[in-house]
């Protein structure tokens, strides 16, 4: 049994395509396009992520967390991917597997933003369908976790909607919107069916 990825890349992971979305790693090119849709999203996204910090939509930030995202995949703990609708390139959101456990786990955990003028049209699932192959597959893991707030309907609907099995609930799982919150604990196998 292997306990590692199966391929390595030189500098970023692969694109992946999916329906009407392509996922890539963030480059510096990404700043203006990414800050401005966070920070029009900044009151949509707010309650679901933890808080942001003074500098955190600035150029030396950006590139702080570009650097720390080049470090976890050369270090196969952590993949971090754009969503872009395809067509005109337009951003809409980012999707990461962190905290990647090799060994006998062969597990990650799942995360993932939309800008609000994006969200409910069906581009965050597109991504997500279209990362569950590569992450089973060239990942080579097994398992893909995920939590959310109990009372995100939404992203409870999407999880379920894409084959994640809820598993538990965890008291004061993150720290959320500057408060320890209780979540809902998800998770997909490898041999779970695929779903869109």
């Amino acid at each position: 049994m292997a306990f590692f990825r199966s391929v390595s890349w030189s500098d970023t992971p692969p694109d992946i395509e999916g329906a009407g979305v392509s996922l890539r790693a963030p480059q510096m090119a990404d700043f203006s396009e990414w800050s401005s849709l966070r920070e029009r999203s900044r009151a949509f996204l707010g309650p679901w992520e933890p808080e942001w910090p003074a500098d955190d939509l600035t150029r030396g930030a950006f590139r702080d967390r570009l650097r720390r995202y080049a470090n976890e995949m050369q270090e196969d703990s952590g993949y971090s991917f754009l969503i872009f609708r395809t067509g005109d390139h337009a951003l809409l959101g980012g999707v990461t597997l962190s905290n990647v456990r090799r060994g006998v786990a062969q597990s990650a955990n799942l995360g993932y933003w939309i800008g609000a003028e994006h969200a409910r049209r069906g581009y965050m699932s597109a991504a997500m369908a279209a990362l569950t192959p590569f992450a089973h597959g060239q990942l080579r893991l097994r398992r893909i976790e995920a939590a959310c707030l109990p009372e995100n309907a939404v992203s409870v609907q999407l999880l379920e909607k894409l084959g994640f099995q809820r598993e538990g609930y965890a008291r004061q799982y993150l720290c959320i919107a500057g408060k320890w919150q209780d979540h809902l604990l998800y998770a997909r196998l490898s041999s779970d069916p695929l779903r869109s």
